[in-house]
């Protein structure tokens, strides 16, 4: 590995700015959206029965977007039905926009909302110490699960705080993506950050079964347009290059060799399909429904 090769983690703004062009570029929302509109109603339809509240924990929520459509999605599933909304999130930065959100967002008017600035292991070790074991209707980790260090424990202790009929609904890429491929041939080969593992739907259902949890897998298909990646000196396609290897300037840094590597496999179909004149990397998501 190159010695100037860095993890994309270590300059915030450019990840961020790389995450922006992953989501501009990809159907990443739209596949959260199609999700949200098709599947939710029928996951959530008995969370509430019975219940004077609705609990509902959200971790790393980020700046709330897809929160509030889930809130939508209860409230249209309960109406009238107060809902208490907590959310896990260790950004300042993406607290303050879920706020702003909300604040311009109408029809909360039965949400309470609460934020705790904090990582989910914080979260798991400050609830362990203070007892306070609150158990939940709804919990949603939704592209979280990389960022944690024990996922197995994860795993079992949020499983441990659902009431009864309550799920869990994890989102993250599939074992069928192209991430997986990506990671398994060229990972040890990249700067790795600790902030950051390479996981997949794939190790999270041997995680549960190992953990004799019940749950159940959809996958939806997501592309991320990767055209410019194989144009040199341009911005959006080097951008993308630092998304997709989790490396800063990877295109000014990396060696030509593995670059060359990558390159070619970007262009096999078992990474991506040409279409339209457009090269589109599998971005494949699974959305994992846990039991109570």
């Amino acid at each position: 590995m190159a010695s100037s090769m860095r993890s994309l983690f270590s300059d915030h703004s450019r990840y961020v700015e790389s995450f922006r062009r992953f989501l501009n570029n990809s159907t990443e929302h739209q596949c959260m959206q199609e999700f949200l509109d098709k599947k939710l109603p029928g996951i959530i339809a008995r969370i509430g029965d019975k219940k004077s509240e609705i609990k509902i924990l959200s971790i790393g929520g980020g700046a709330g977007e897809i929160d509030l459509q889930i809130l939508s999605k209860v409230q249209d599933q309960f109406p009238g039905v107060p809902i208490n909304n907590e959310v896990v999130e260790p950004s300042a930065e993406q607290i303050a926009k879920y706020k702003e959100f909300v604040a311009k967002s109408s029809n909360l008017e039965n949400i309470k909302f609460a934020w705790h600035k904090e990582t989910s292991s914080e979260y798991q070790n400050r609830v362990m110490e203070n007892k306070e074991l609150q158990k939940w209707d709804f919990i949603h980790m939704i592209q979280m699960l990389y960022y944690v260090k024990d996922i197995p424990a994860t795993l079992k202790f949020f499983h441990g705080l659902l009431a009864p009929s309550a799920k869990i609904l994890i989102v993250l890429v599939s074992g069928t993506s192209a991430w997986d491929k990506l990671w398994r041939k060229y990972g040890s080969r990249l700067p790795r950050d600790d902030l950051c593992q390479y996981i997949t739907s794939t190790d999270v259902t041997q995680m549960l079964d190992k953990l004799e949890i019940k749950y159940e897998c959809y996958d939806l298909l997501s592309t991320m347009d990767i055209s410019d990646c194989f144009i040199d000196g341009n911005e959006n396609g080097d951008l993308l290059w630092d998304f997709l290897t989790e490396t800063c300037n990877f295109s000014t840094t990396a060696p030509p060799d593995l670059k060359g590597e990558i390159v070619k496999d970007l262009q096999e179909p078992q990474f991506s399909v040409k279409k339209d004149g457009k090269v589109l990397f599998n971005n494949s998501l699974s959305f994992i429904v846990v039991e109570a």
